[in-house]
């Protein structure tokens, strides 16, 4: 009898952003909570530091300029190809800061081979609207998709903004979505609202299998306890009294809605 088919999990990394210690902790989420076999790739523009179990391969190429002024991570579309490395068939793509709580079986065997499955994006319930944090597809399905942007990225950016939306509305035979907690929001499913946030840690919801940092707000600033770059971990009563001080961050209850206790679950989950 054949054995089991090998589970693909792939991420990409270029510049300086993240690098070898966000892949090798992505590496080390995925082999706590995957059932063998499985292979993890990162396309990447430097092999410093990756952990040995970490396959490697160059950014896949595709030669045109990315666009400017536009949110979207454009550089993903280099994924979308005929090929990519030595792959075939179905690859569960993961960004590099989201943080693995639970079983990842589920997301190869949900839907069938063929299909794009995508996170729902949390931040625009009325807009049927796909997240690539985590998503599976067939190596060259979007392989069309690749090819209009290649035609006018500018153009493609301008239109779509985000690459999650070209996906989620231009993808051959259209998309599905993960089922409903599986993929959770540390922004809006995880921090405390006001002023619950001053009292409780973040919580890690009941079933959630990854939890996706979206938003500035990273794995190691929730460990610290701090709302992202422009924030330092604080007692309550510095982060009050920085209400009324000249450098903060943001409008008065935004800045009070973004104060966080550290969380030891991100720590945890995050270790290498």
């Amino acid at each position: 009898m054949p054995g089991a088919p090998i589970k693909q999990v792939v991420c990409i990394n270029w510049g300086t952003k993240y690098g070898a210690p966000y892949v090798n902790r992505l590496y080390a989420g995925v082999a706590r909570n995957i059932t063998p076999p499985f292979s993890f790739t990162c396309f990447t523009d430097t092999e410093a530091g990756l952990r040995p179990e970490v396959r490697r391969f160059p950014l896949p190429p595709i030669d045109v300029a990315m666009p400017t002024g536009t949110k979207g991570i454009w550089p993903k579309a280099r994924l979308w190809g005929a090929e990519l490395g030595d792959l075939t068939g179905p690859v569960l793509f993961m960004d590099l800061d989201l943080v693995v709580t639970g079983n990842m079986d589920g997301f190869f065997t949900e839907g069938a081979p063929d299909d794009v499955i995508l996170a729902r994006n949390p931040s625009t319930p009325l807009e049927k609207l796909g997240q690539t944090s985590l998503f599976r597809f067939p190596v060259g399905k979007l392989l069309p998709l690749q090819e209009r942007f290649r035609a006018d990225p500018q153009g493609v950016a301008d239109t779509y903004r985000f690459e999650q939306r070209f996906v989620t509305r231009e993808a051959p035979g259209g998309i599905s979505f993960w089922p409903s907690g599986w993929v959770r929001s540390f922004r809006n499913d995880c921090a405390r609202p006001f002023p619950l946030n001053f009292f409780l840690p973040p919580r890690l919801p009941e079933g959630a299998k990854v939890v996706i940092f979206p938003g500035g707000l990273l794995p190691p600033h929730a460990i610290a306890g701090h709302w992202g770059r422009h924030y330092r971990p604080m007692t309550r009563m510095e982060h009050l009294r920085g209400v009324f001080g000249p450098d903060r961050p943001d409008p008065p209850l935004r800045y009070l809605r973004h104060f966080i206790l550290p969380s030891d679950w991100v720590a945890k989950a995050w270790a290498e």
